[in-house]
């Protein structure tokens, strides 16, 4: 049997032919090449795989090719691929970004630096602003809300100082093997949007952390596959978020920060049904609640498992006023 390689890049694809070749070129310049690379194609019909395989074979990539016969969704996809993961370190990378030469050394040596590092969050840049941050990880506030942590700031390529987060976006996130076997992947019935926000807190009350690297930088293409003003995105957002505040909500802090987060969502539903007409968001809550059975049932599990309550509430940042939690969105405006 052949030895593991240092790292197995995960990359999931739908009808991404656009995005790979840069992306592959890119990761032919990655300065440590031992790593596999995982592409779990959703029944693309844009001849992604023959690029693919043709690319790897012509830059010396090893690959690996998970074929679906339909789009089986973000989270079950990335288990597809976990599963096929050889290396301690799996790397999830969306086909849309474009990582610098230093991007996988720099997140397999902080994994290596905290051996308690279930996750390692990377710098991610616009790509059609390279001095805007996308995301540095994600952050969770005390009602609930997730979104992505210093999105917006302006980019400061010298940054080098590497702190503990929340967690990581999972579009560009190193995941310690262990801990994903150990917490079941990405929960499959979220199937896209806020999976990796529910990893992130169960990780956390399981006792892993999470640490941010400033220098595993990378671009983004935001929402190149539903784009951020998709209904379908919009549902899958607002169901998966009632799911994750049943699932990982601890007893302890229920009953204070419950009522917070449905008062903040009912006023978020409310104001982009009377603002926008956007009943996709309403819908996705009400299917939230019809599926909370199984929630539930997961949620009891993840209370017994939890060892460490304040591991997660060290990292929840004060609920703003109602009225300022759009401006986190500001900078999506300003997107092509």
């Amino acid at each position: 049997m052949t030895k593991a390689p240092l790292a197995s890049l995960v990359v999931l694809n739908l009808n991404g032919r656009r995005h790979l070749a840069p992306l592959l070129a890119h990761l032919a310049l990655q300065s440590v090449r031992d790593f596999e690379l995982i592409f779990v194609d959703n029944g693309s019909t844009d001849d992604s795989l023959q690029l693919v395989e043709e690319s790897c074979t012509a830059y010396g990539l090893t690959l690996i090719v998970i074929r679906n016969s339909f789009n089986n969704g973000f989270a079950p996809a990335s288990n597809q691929g976990l599963r096929a993961a050889r290396a301690a370190h799996v790397v999830m990378l969306n086909n849309d970004t474009l990582p610098e030469p230093y991007w996988l050394e720099h997140l397999l040596a902080t994994a290596e630096q905290f051996p308690d590092a279930g996750m390692v969050a990377s710098k991610m840049l616009f790509a059609h602003n390279p001095a805007m941050i996308n995301s540095a990880g994600i952050a969770v506030d005390a009602a609930g809300i997730a979104w992505d942590w210093r999105g917006g700031e302006p980019d400061d390529p010298d940054e080098r100082g590497v702190v503990e987060i929340f967690g990581p976006c999972g579009g560009a996130a190193l995941y310690a093997r262990q801990m994903m076997l150990q917490l079941g992947g990405f929960d499959e019935e979220f199937f896209a949007y806020l999976e990796d926000v529910d990893l992130a807190w169960r990780a956390r009350l399981a006792g892993w952390r999470c640490f941010y690297q400033p220098q595993a930088r990378l671009l983004h293409a935001h929402s190149a596959t539903l784009g951020d003003a998709s209904p379908t995105k919009r549902f899958l957002l607002g169901r998966n978020k009632v799911w994750t505040l049943i699932k990982n909500l601890p007893d302890r802090y229920l009953l204070e920060d419950g009522l917070r987060a449905v008062f903040y969502d009912k006023l978020a539903t409310g104001y982009g049904v009377l603002t926008r007409g956007d009943l996709a968001s309403l819908r996705g809550r009400l299917a939230g609640l019809r599926g909370a059975g199984p929630m539930l049932a997961k949620r009891r599990a993840i209370q017994r498992a939890t060892v460490d309550v304040e591991n997660w509430r060290r990292f929840v940042q004060p609920a703003p006023a109602p009225w300022a939690v759009p401006r986190r969105y500001d900078h999506l405006a300003a997107k092509p």
